[in-house]
């Protein structure tokens, strides 16, 4: 399953990125927030009047705000 697709409030690892199909900066952003194979994250919310834009996923102690694009390029498994 990919983190866009994740219930809200439900835990899980990311096990893969497909990672040339994001922009470079924009990788290199998510990387550096942590959004790596191994990182426990869930997703917190999702954009205002149920829109699936942004998606607030949350990694640690942060919450962090992606794009749907960006968290279908993640491959998660349930925890």
């Amino acid at each position: 399953m990919t983190l866009d697709l994740l219930p809200i409030g439900q835990g899980a690892r990311i096990v893969a990125v497909d990672w040339p199909a994001l922009v470079p900066e924009e990788a290199r952003r998510l990387r550096a927030l942590g959004m790596e194979e191994g990182a426990r994250v869930a997703v917190a919310h999702r954009g205002i009047l149920g829109s699936s834009d942004p998606i607030a996923i949350t990694i640690g102690r942060m919450t962090v705000a992606v794009r749907r694009v960006h968290a279908a390029a993640m491959e998660v498994e349930a925890l």
